[in-house]
């Protein structure tokens, strides 16, 4: 029998509802039931405290970046989620800029870890990593010096919950000495500055010349002034010339950490000799040259990210970053209690783009690295040199090792 159209309706109608099956109308079911939901992901808060720089002069093309450092943050926060995607892990990043007159390091921490931040990342001096590792020592959160290099943090100050990721300056001399050895350049003309940093430098050299066998011919303090930052010529020169006069040796060792004149005594001493130290050939853990072992891809994703080249400070900051988050994956957790010990296990293991991945010294929390001993537009040599042989790993011939260290974690 034909029927109409609209005597189709009802069971159109039924059928959409889900309640025809075959044109014949079956009883009402119960609403599926949605699938269950994913499990919530486990996020871990890393928070990075910082000084930032004021903004460079145009014509200042060396200058500080107003976000070095945090730069590098943001890139391992964007490393670890890809890797988190596939463990249910997420990370987010909560950025403190200490402002001259803001709250001090230690009280910015303190509110960081009263918010659930259990992971401090700190792009300062050593005074205030102290404070900060003081004043939230009893909280149960991690500290990561990405900045100070100062040995006696490593040592006579250490403290348990800081791991090192900045290298000290003992490392610094260390690998530079190392260079010097395998050139058999021996004899050092040691120029310092008028800074504590520079003198604390200087210390280091002196600790790695007996340490390597160097001589140190002369050791003179700079008395011209800022003459790196007066971008010209001065009647001084005539001056700075005589000043290294009368000393026979292979190398200028500068100590010059606030770069206020080391970039001046290149093509300027009597005798033509090479400058080392903190200006001419350094030793550092980052440089734009560095290509291998896929430090192209980092300096290309940084760049993209940043619109700028990376700097050790940026790398130093992201290696923090990422050894949380590397650690974290392993052990399926973002529980402090037990990432914190694990860094300091030799199981754990960070791959940073050197060729070897990368660890922390269990006896006073410094991590180990190769640093790359670099001249302003290309790497001369990577530290340490082949030929220095440890029990342990080669890395360990930089700095301070197991049988001299003076660190006693509390």
């Amino acid at each position: 029998m034909h029927r109409s159209p609209l005597s189709r309706l009802p069971v159109l109608a039924l059928a959409l509802a889900g309640l025809v099956s075959n044109g014949r109308p079956v009883a009402a079911q119960e609403p599926a039931v949605p699938p269950p939901a994913a499990a919530p992901a486990s996020e871990t808060r890393i928070g990075v405290i910082y000084r930032p720089q004021p903004a460079p002069a145009s014509y200042d093309a060396e200058a500080v970046p107003e976000d070095e450092g945090v730069a590098g943050a943001r890139m391992a926060i964007q490393d670890n989620n890809t890797t988190g995607r596939f463990t249910k892990q997420t990370y987010a990043l909560d950025e403190v800029a200490l402002a001259e007159d803001g709250p001090r390091a230690a009280d910015a921490a303190k509110g960081l870890v009263e918010k659930g931040v259990k992971y401090l990342v700190l792009a300062l001096p050593a005074a205030e990593v102290l404070s900060v590792a003081d004043a939230v020592k009893g909280q149960g959160a991690v500290v990561f010096n990405a900045a100070a290099p100062d040995d006696v943090l490593r040592g006579p100050e250490c403290r348990g919950n800081v791991f090192h990721v900045v290298p000290s300056r003992a490392m610094q001399t260390d690998a530079l000495a190392q260079f010097l050895t395998f050139m058999r350049w021996r004899k050092i003309f040691l120029i310092v500055g008028p800074n504590e940093a520079d003198r604390l430098y200087a210390e280091a050299w002196k600790n790695t010349a007996r340490k390597f066998a160097l001589k140190i011919q002369a050791e003179k303090p700079w008395t011209f002034g800022p003459l790196a930052r007066a971008r010209g010529d001065t009647p001084t020169r005539s001056e700075a010339m005589v000043f290294t006069r009368g000393v026979d040796y292979d190398m200028a060792i500068v100590a010059d950490e606030a770069g206020d004149w080391g970039d001046y005594v290149p093509f300027r001493t009597v005798d033509p000799r090479p400058v080392a130290g903190t200006q001419g050939l350094i030793a550092t853990t980052w440089h734009p040259t560095l290509e291998t072992w896929g430090a192209a891809q980092a300096q290309n994703r940084f760049r993209r990210l940043a619109g700028r080249l990376m700097r050790p400070l940026d790398y130093q900051v992201w290696a923090s970053v990422r050894a949380v988050g590397d650690a974290a994956t392993t052990k399926k957790t973002s529980d402090p209690a037990v990432i914190a010990p694990f860094l300091a296990d030799p199981a754990f293991s960070l791959p940073a783009y050197k060729g070897v991945s990368l660890s922390f010294r269990p006896w006073d929390h410094q991590l180990r690295q190769p640093l790359i001993v670099v001249q302003p537009k290309a790497v001369v040599s990577i530290a340490p040199e082949q030929g220095y042989l440890h029990q342990r790993t080669p890395l360990d011939t930089l700095g301070v090792d197991l049988p001299e260290t003076t660190c006693k974690f509390k």
